[in-house]
């Protein structure tokens, strides 16, 4: 499988760095907004021996769809902004590229764009895409499905740098009809990303913590899908609708 990766921030090295591990994958490129390192290779940047291509460009000097047409790829992987969708998007769908989206934060506006690509190729969305974390939201609503009268507390720590409410904690929030405005939020150090939900029953606590131990597992999440993606048709795609068919007896 061919992969295009957009974005080459901390998470979409940390990303890079576990594709070129998967031999069911093939790193054909990856699109960045900055001039250095173009034209590099992602193998020789990492300091690994790889047939992978993996060449570095410039959004600022390379068109998408010069990309495309030069080295053509089966999925387009977003790390990079809320904005980025715009670069690729309409070009992807016109060519039945899949995509997977990693955005954090994304306005009603780009996922109304979302939405109409799906109509013309498989889209696929999570603002965390951590197999970890998709596995506490999945537990977290049968819970509360169990227990609906139960009070419930979310948290999120992360990195000092990081503004606003983790997009991953307000996906929680709303699956469970909290107030995002309720969610407890930590910045500080180094912190990779921690969310937990506590359950408060009248004589016992449960809480499910999920925590990233470093940003590689974005990476492993990355294969999950694409590998759950391979075969499905046009439409838009969350992770409920690959991890719902391993729980059904």
């Amino acid at each position: 499988m061919k992969i295009g990766l957009i974005g080459f921030g901390k998470t979409g090295k940390s990303v890079a760095s576990i594709l070129l591990e998967n031999n069911k994958f093939c790193l054909e490129w990856v699109l960045r907004q900055s001039t250095v390192l173009e034209h590099r290779s992602v193998p020789e940047f990492f300091g690994v021996q790889s047939d992978e291509p993996g060449l570095i460009y410039s959004s600022s000097k390379t068109s998408i769809e010069e990309l495309l047409n030069k080295h053509p790829v089966d999925v387009i992987i977003d790390f990079s902004s809320n904005e980025g969708i715009y670069t690729y998007g309409e070009i992807a769908a016109e060519r039945k590229v899949k995509i997977i989206s990693a955005i954090s934060h994304y306005k009603e506006k780009e996922l109304q764009l979302l939405k109409k690509l799906a109509n013309k190729t498989t889209v696929f969305w999570s603002p965390n895409i951590t197999l970890g974390v998709n596995y506490l939201l999945f537990a977290a609503k049968f819970l509360k499905k169990i227990a609906p009268w139960v009070d419930i507390e979310v948290n999120e720590e992360h990195f000092k740098k990081k503004q606003g409410t983790s997009g991953t904690a307000v996906k929680i929030a709303e699956a469970l009809d909290i107030d995002k405005n309720n969610i407890n939020s930590v910045r500080a150090g180094g912190i990779v990303g921690k969310h937990e939900v506590i359950f408060g029953f009248p004589y016992q606590t449960v809480r499910l913590i999920h925590e990233s131990i470093s940003r590689e597992a974005f990476g492993n999440g990355v294969v999950f899908v694409a590998e759950n993606l391979e075969n499905k048709q046009k439409g838009l795609y969350n992770f409920e609708d690959i991890l719902t068919p391993y729980f059904t007896v």
